[in-house]
């Protein structure tokens, strides 16, 4: 069972009754995605690299938050952006209809974008506006085959190893580090021991950055060794 739940900054998360567990933090939704995926994310990756184009995966398209805030976002909305969210259970329009982010975001165009990403067909190539290409996929992670060297940025928003730990094992990240490309970069909020010990395994800089309101650190993650 899901249910909407208001946030401290506001902004709406999902709780799953069945795995007792929000799809976002209980101390903000959007000012955790804007610090984990957009700050220190996509943000970081343009400051370093002045990219000519984006390529994102997301694992975990939930309530769509971090794919609406990576298109509004300042930095990347002049930038061709290829957004593949791979999500293994969609959520109905009746939950999707009633989120309030583009109330607290205050920006004309994301209510037009939201109910754009959510009315979007699965497992269909979008075009949502002269910059921005969605490609929802309706499938685990684990059944993905994903191409080498083919992302800049994957946003690993998974529900937490403690919830689902069968999608943070080592069989299951391997690929998704080897579908990153050289100097591209992996956020998330996830920063137990073993994850970060395994991306160093995968030849990943992982750096524990502090978290946002409530997360003590979050991880990004460098690929710079191929292995």
């Amino acid at each position: 069972m899901l249910h909407l739940i208001e946030t401290e900054d506001g902004s709406h998360t999902l709780k799953d009754d069945e795995l007792d567990e929000t799809y976002h933090s209980v101390h903000g939704a959007i000012q955790e995605s804007n610090h984990i995926f957009i700050k220190n994310g996509i943000d970081c990756y343009i400051e370093k690299l002045k990219p000519k184009s984006i390529r994102i995966l997301e694992v975990g398209f939930g309530t769509g938050l971090n794919a609406l805030l990576t298109c509004l976002d300042p930095k990347s909305r002049h930038l061709p952006i290829k957004y593949d969210a791979v999500e293994a259970f969609p959520l109905s329009p009746e939950l999707t209809d009633q989120l309030n982010y583009p109330d607290c975001l205050k920006m004309s165009e994301a209510r037009e974008m939201l109910s754009e990403m959510h009315k979007a067909p699965w497992n269909e190539i979008m075009s949502l506006n002269k910059y921005f290409t969605l490609h929802k996929i309706n499938r685990t992670i684990q059944s993905m085959v994903l191409e080498e060297d083919c992302y800049d940025i994957v946003y690993f928003d998974a529900f937490a190893p403690s919830k689902q730990p069968e999608i943070w094992e080592f069989k299951i990240l391997s690929p998704v580090i080897r579908a990153i490309k050289w100097e591209g970069i992996l956020v998330t909020y996830c920063a137990r021991g073993q994850f970060k010990r395994d991306l160093k395994t995968l030849g990943m800089e992982v750096k524990s950055l502090p978290g946002p309101p409530g997360k003590l650190e979050m991880v990004q993650a460098t690929r710079h060794i191929f292995k």
